[in-house]
């Protein structure tokens, strides 16, 4: 939201405007009206609240003034009064932050004048405008003029009567009197020459002082003229700097802009994201975050149009110029998007035919802030919740969404070059999170020794398993082999906390692909997940962070980067970049798009540094590079998808009943499968049985390994168990310290599939 333009405020004059502040966790920024007059910052609601109401003031004499960012600055008098400001762009904040040091500086110095002059007079009242304050130096340098005028009248007048005395001192001479009266006639004379004497050099000094005071103050008033002019000139080139580096950023940012047609994904028609004009009645209650973030850390601009003359065949000189091997198969000679009419897709002919919707999700009234208020701070898997929060699906079946899209595996498994690999990992990470985008329900938490199985060998190629490892802290080890030569493995374990106003989703653990004919190990982390208006307004998901993508056996990297939204912020919502590096840090792929709709590539040409400084101050890398060309696209969702959780046509065969999988599946988890055929009632009573049974399944399992480990502490045990390791020996994963990153963690240790295809489950728990 742009506001009129304000001229820096001169030093007597009073600065006011919008700013954003902070106010709590429920409301977040609000729009408040502040003023800044006689050295107090004042706010209020509306400027039409400055008649009758004052929000709250801030005396600048004692205030500490921080910047936080580019938009966001701290006023604070070291007390109780700390205000959180917002402004609508860094040029804004820029004026804020001079006319607020100028006041501040003003009335440090007015404050130390007055206690040196021992003035024990009260300060002026708050609302003094500054109008009386200069009406009051008026008044000051007038008296000051009339004392100076005094002063020179009383040298007049000392000067004339001296004059006057000494004449009739003189006359007095010369009249015959006594002796002792002529001796007391002459000492009165010698006194009264004494006294002219003194006058007179009182005299000389006091107009010796005027004289070099005029002097000085002539001098003084040129030099404050000059300094004021001066600070003018400093705040006009300041601006004009300012509004420099925000048409370099719009142009830098103009040459990197998705299509038109990813300028604003899912926001028209999806959403989830509130917008500027939104007519809601949360328009009170819609959250401001960083007004002006820090974007990419480079800048890519087209490549000098020589690299574009090159044909088709010449594409492999170009990937030798990147250090890329002789030979290699370049991605411009490959298909990158998923086409279904492919011959690899004609090849893939489902054995079964999966169900393509489930019954739809029933309208259920709750109230949320009920339940949710005992719970700040909790985490969130001892938050007991009921399954209208949640959708029918446990979390380990979205973990195994993960593979979404795993054809950019098998097309990563057969480039010969470990860069365009790279290329494919990086935007497989990516796709992972576009599943999520309208998904704000909340998945099952796995019970201790919950499995899930997704066998898709004769149609896809792969298969996976997912066990429930750890209970506290909560943590599920997933492991994918596929015959097009990958391995993916992982163990994840959440960190969640409820904020009030939105909850945090924190991923702990690595994920680890392994390819079987180049032997290229590749690890990453995942970013953070934030879903906000939990209280008030409408759900939407954002995901922010970096993700560090590594390739261990040649030291490539792809350093990706998941921008956060922010409501000021002119750049496509949901946006991601990154670079794809080899081992000595030179730039051979520049990856941008969104988490979720797509990824795009763009092959470096040439690097430089010069561009416009990052938030560390160090110049940016400008990129030289190729049109960019489509690396992966988002697949539609199934029709009805609003009307079933938003879930994606592997989502909606994840609970699908089948034979033959273990008793421990999640597909045969009945609060689960209740939930699903629309029975909530039954479902959150049946939940709360399967809670309370592991719960003593659990005790009794503290009491076993108590009595085991010493007989005086049989009688001991946890409540609920909380905080302790849950003493469990997961059925097809074991623990290891992983050889590649030195972490411990769950790997899978094999029988799995021998003992499905022998129907033989007897060693499974029964935790259903």
């Amino acid at each position: 939201m742009s506001e009129p333009r304000m001229p820096i405020p001169a030093p007597e004059d009073t600065y006011k405007g919008w700013l954003f502040k902070w106010t709590n966790y429920i409301k977040g920024y609000q729009r408040r009206w502040f003023v800044l007059s006689n050295g107090l910052l004042s706010y209020y609601r509306t400027q039409a609240e400055m008649r009758h109401t004052c929000r709250g003031t801030i005396n600048l004499a004692t205030a500490n003034i921080a910047v936080e960012d580019s938009c966001n600055f701290v006023i604070s008098n070291g007390g109780t009064q700390t205000y959180h400001l917002k402004a609508s762009s860094e040029v804004e904040r820029q004026r804020w932050i001079t006319a607020l040091e100028l006041a501040k500086a003003k009335a440090s110095r007015m404050q130390l004048e007055s206690d040196d002059s021992g003035d024990d007079s009260t300060p002026h009242a708050a609302g003094q405008s500054t109008g009386s304050r200069n009406s009051e130096v008026q008044s000051t340098l007038r008296t000051l003029g009339s004392k100076v005028e005094d002063l020179s009248t009383c040298n007049d007048l000392i000067a004339k009567h001296g004059s006057a005395l000494q004449r009739s001192l003189s006359e007095l001479e010369g009249v015959q009197l006594g002796g002792e009266t002529s001796e007391k006639i002459r000492q009165v004379t010698e006194r009264a020459t004494l006294f002219r004497i003194t006058s007179n050099a009182m005299i000389n000094a006091c107009r010796d002082f005027m004289t070099l005071a005029q002097t000085h103050s002539k001098r003084w008033q040129k030099a404050l003229q000059s300094e004021r002019e001066q600070r003018v000139r400093l705040e006009e080139t300041l601006e004009q700097l300012a509004k420099q580096h925000n048409h370099l950023e719009r142009a830098f940012r103009g040459a990197t802009v998705l299509p038109s047609s990813q300028s604003n994904p899912a926001i028209d028609s999806k959403g989830p994201v509130p917008r500027k004009g939104d007519a809601s009645d949360e328009d009170e209650e819609n959250e401001f975050f960083d007004a002006c973030e820090d974007v990419q850390e480079f800048i890519t601009v087209p490549a000098d149009p020589k690299y574009h003359r090159r044909s088709g065949s010449n594409v492999s000189g170009i990937s030798n110029e990147l250090g890329m091997d002789d030979g290699t198969t370049s991605l411009d000679e490959q298909s990158l998007a998923s086409n279904p009419e492919s011959p690899q897709s004609q090849e893939l002919v489902p054995v079964r035919k999966r169900r393509t919707r489930i019954p739809d999700k029933p309208n259920y009234s709750l109230n949320l802030w009920s339940i949710m208020k005992n719970c700040i701070g909790k985490e969130l898997s001892k938050i007991p919740m009921p399954v209208n929060f949640n959708e029918p699906l446990s979390m380990l079946q979205r973990l195994s969404e993960d593979l979404e899209y795993y054809e950019l595996l098998d097309r990563a498994a057969k480039c010969q070059s470990s860069l365009e690999q790279m290329c494919y990992v990086a935007a497989f990470t990516v796709s992972s999170y576009s599943t999520t985008v309208h998904r704000t329900g909340k998945p099952f938490n796995p019970l201790l020794g919950e499995t899930f199985e997704l066998d898709r060998v004769q149609e896809s190629g792969y298969r996976s398993l997912c066990e429930q490892v750890s209970h506290h802290p909560p943590a599920a080890a997933h492991h994918a082999i596929s015959e097009r030569g990958w391995t993916l493995r992982q163990e994840i374990a959440l960190a969640s906390k409820f904020r009030g106003k939105y909850l945090s989703i924190m991923p702990l653990g690595s994920i680890h692909c392994i390819f079987e004919k180049s032997t290229h190990h590749y690890t990453w982390k995942k970013v953070t997940t934030t879903v906000h208006n939990i209280i008030v307004g409408k759900l939407w998901i954002d995901q922010s962070g970096e993700i560090d993508v590594v390739n261990h056996k040649t030291g490539d990297r792809c350093h990706l980067k998941f921008a956060p939204y922010s409501y000021f912020s002119r750049d496509v919502a949901r946006k991601v970049t990154g670079v794809v590096t080899d081992k000595d840090g030179k730039a051979h792929y520049v990856l941008s798009g969104t988490w979720d709709e797509k990824m795009e590539y763009s092959r470096v040409m040439q690097s430089s540094r010069g561009g416009e400084n990052g938030a560390d101050g160090r110049q940016k890398t400008v990129y030289q590079t190729l049109k960019a060309k489509e690396l992966w696209k988002k697949t539609p969702l199934p029709e009805g998808a609003e009307n079933m959780y938003y879930f994606s046509t592997l989502a909606l065969t994840l609970n699908e009943l089948e034979e033959g999988v273990a008793p421990t599946d999640s597909r045969k988890r009945p609060d689960q499968r209740l939930m699903e055929q629309g029975r909530w009632e039954e479902a959150n009573t049946e939940k709360q049985r399967l809670e309370e049974k592991q719960r003593t399944v659990r005790r009794e399992r503290e009491r076993e390994a108590n009595r085991a480990a010493s007989p005086s502490e049989e009688g001991k045990e946890s409540a609920d168990g909380g905080g302790h390791q849950d003493n469990y020996t997961p059925m097809w994963f074991e623990r290891l310290v992983d050889p590649m990153t030195g972490e411990p963690t769950h790997i899978y240790k094999g029988g799995y599939w021998e003992a499905k295809e022998q129907g033989n489950w007897d060693s499974c728990p029964d935790i259903f």
